[in-house]
């Protein structure tokens, strides 16, 4: 049973985590919709015409659960990261950690913030893309679930870089030169039956492969990978990424000079 300070708390900050997004939507809402809908342009429309059916499925229908994951992943991120690394650098988190609230409450308020935005995001790139295409789910219960957890896992990954950035300029690399590169080879554009021997194995060191590949059985019923295998591992990930910045935060790494 959470006690009244800490429900308060949680409370608080998920309410100010999902009233600063929505109040700037023209930079947190609207940009990864317009990005899905030139995806959906481009490679669905233009290029998918060229490459033929996958999977028994259009082109177009193939990458829409893609870049969903996509879209939700980097937004719940997105949100943690600058979110919490701003109230780090405004000191308002000192107010927090001497505060009688529990260090989880904290992370849990902006993971869920995270979250919120993510799945938001995600329901408005599926709506663009039904404009584009016809979807028909193949097994809700996992759609939702692997949703849930990605932009769950995503959003405390966002927090973890938040606590390790000394700067702004430090909040931009990992999407960067980590994210970016690993979601455009976790199998959103083709499916890794098409790589060589050796690629297909390395591509499957790649956590957002089993993601992408998870949701997209949920929506479509194909997949690269075991979904049993690939949900356990999505979990396994939350859990521990969940344990590791609980730890941190505790300890008040990157929070107490």
């Amino acid at each position: 049973m959470i006690d009244r300070t800490n429900r308060i708390a949680f409370q608080t900050i998920v309410t100010k985590e999902i009233v600063r997004f929505l109040r700037i939507w023209p930079q947190t809402l609207l940009p990864p919709v317009i990005t899905m809908t030139l995806y959906f342009v481009i490679f669905g429309s233009l290029i998918g015409k060229q490459i033929g059916d996958m999977d028994g499925f259009t082109y177009m229908q193939y990458i829409v659960p893609g870049l969903v994951m996509m879209s939700m992943m980097t937004n719940s991120y997105a949100n943690v990261a600058t979110s919490f690394f701003g109230t780090k650098f405004q000191r308002n988190v000192d107010e927090m950690l001497i505060a009688p609230i529990s260090t989880w409450v904290i992370l849990l308020g902006f993971v869920v913030g995270g979250t919120l935005r993510g799945l938001l995001v995600g329901i408005l790139v599926v709506i663009i893309a039904l404009f584009f295409t016809h979807l028909q789910i193949h097994h809700v219960f996992v759609m939702l679930s692997v949703a849930l957890l990605a932009a769950v896992l995503f959003a405390l990954a966002g927090f973890t870089n938040g606590l390790f950035a000394d700067k702004f300029d430090d909040v931009s690399i990992v999407p960067t030169f980590v994210i970016t590169p690993l979601t455009y080879l976790g199998g959103v554009f083709y499916s890794i039956d098409m790589l060589p021997p050796f690629w297909e194995h390395l591509s499957k060191l790649n956590p957002i492969l089993y993601m992408v590949n998870a949701f997209r059985y949920g929506i479509l019923g194909v997949s690269d990978i075991n979904i049993v295998w690939a949900m356990l591992i999505i979990f396994s990930f939350t859990v521990g990424l969940f344990i590791f910045n609980l730890k941190l935060l505790e300890k008040g790494y990157g929070v107490r000079s």
